[in-house]
């Protein structure tokens, strides 16, 4: 086991060194100058002097080797700068925002597990009938309606028409049930199909067939045998959804006026906050990798089969 988390940490470090030279390079080939925005911003006469002496205190006026070379010092020191916007460290926006992301998105996996275990237990137990039907047309469903759609017709339904809902602020339950439900409800509808594959594979086993000669129960063979060994792709899928649960909660957030991470990165672009957008895509990506390091970790404790192939001790 040690030597597999030294090869995902050594592959961390390599795409955590590939993803900041790309940002880097793909806010320098941005539209626009943060330095005139800024000064705008102020409203006041601008001077060419004005610029100069902004672009200076920014370092905008060294070579890009070297902008990016003290940026890449400030990440390996955990200090990813300041707003240009705000003068605010980016690390504190990041983490002053962060709860209450992690909040939506936990209500997002929420909703989705809630969804996909019955629906595709049921599509699985009735192949053919009317719950694998249902799971179908949930799939489709989820797969064709884009988030801020739903979302628009969910604020419009609860909020508006039927007033039991509310349709934006941070806190409460209550708050959270819209924005959540927008997000998970597309994971949910691809989650369901997959486990149902997955639950027909693993009941078409022959240690299945063995559990049912032995008298073992429909429900226990299910949920203690046939689900477990379901449960892989379900993991894999996970490790890929979480850059869907940072980036979607851009579009919810500012949907939702949802004070996150979304929100916050959505301000940053409209400002050419150059700092916290790169903070931000630097951030979350090094929360992808690592998810995605801890869902392969966890195929070994799940599956004991590869434990016993590879020779890892859990």
């Amino acid at each position: 086991m040690v030597s597999v988390i030294g090869k995902r940490v050594m592959q961390l470090l390599g795409v955590l060194f590939i993803l900041s030279a790309a940002t880097f390079t793909l806010m320098k080939m941005a539209p626009g100058d943060p330095v005139k925005t800024i000064l705008q911003a102020d409203e006041f006469a601008v001077t060419e002097a004005d610029e100069a002496k902004l672009r200076a205190q920014l370092g905008f006026d060294q070579p890009a080797a070297v902008q990016y070379g003290r940026w890449l010092w400030g990440i390996m020191r955990l200090d990813l700068g300041k707003s240009f916007l705000s003068g605010k460290p980016v690390w504190d926006l990041i983490m002053s925002r962060l709860p209450t992301t992690a909040q939506l998105a936990a209500g997002a996996l929420a909703v989705m597990a809630l969804i996909t275990v019955p629906v595709g237990i049921a599509a699985a137990k009735f192949p053919g009938r009317w719950p694998d039907h249902l799971s179908r047309l949930l799939a489709w469903i989820g797969a064709s309606i884009p988030s801020f759609w739903l979302g628009l017709i969910l604020i419009y339904l609860f909020s508006y028409q039927l007033q039991l809902l509310p349709s934006m602020g941070t806190g409460s339950l209550a708050q959270t049930i819209l924005p959540a439900f927008t997000l998970g409800f597309s994971l949910a509808a691809v989650y369901a199909r997959l486990l149902r594959v997955g639950l027909l594979e693993a009941l078409a086993q022959d240690y299945v067939r063995a559990a049912r000669a032995r008298g073992i129960s429909e429900w226990r063979i299910m949920t203690r045998h046939a689900l477990r060994a379901a449960i892989l792709p379900v993991v894999t899928m996970f490790g890929m959804s979480i850059g869907y649960l940072l980036g979607g909660s851009i579009v919810v957030e500012t949907l939702f006026s949802w004070p996150g991470l979304g929100s916050m990165v959505m301000d940053a672009i409209l400002g050419r906050d150059y700092p916290v957008i790169q903070g931000y895509i630097l951030f979350t990506g090094v929360v992808i990798v690592a998810i995605n390091m801890l869902v392969d970790l966890s195929y070994y404790l799940i599956d004991p089969r590869l434990r016993i192939r590879k020779g890892v001790k859990a």
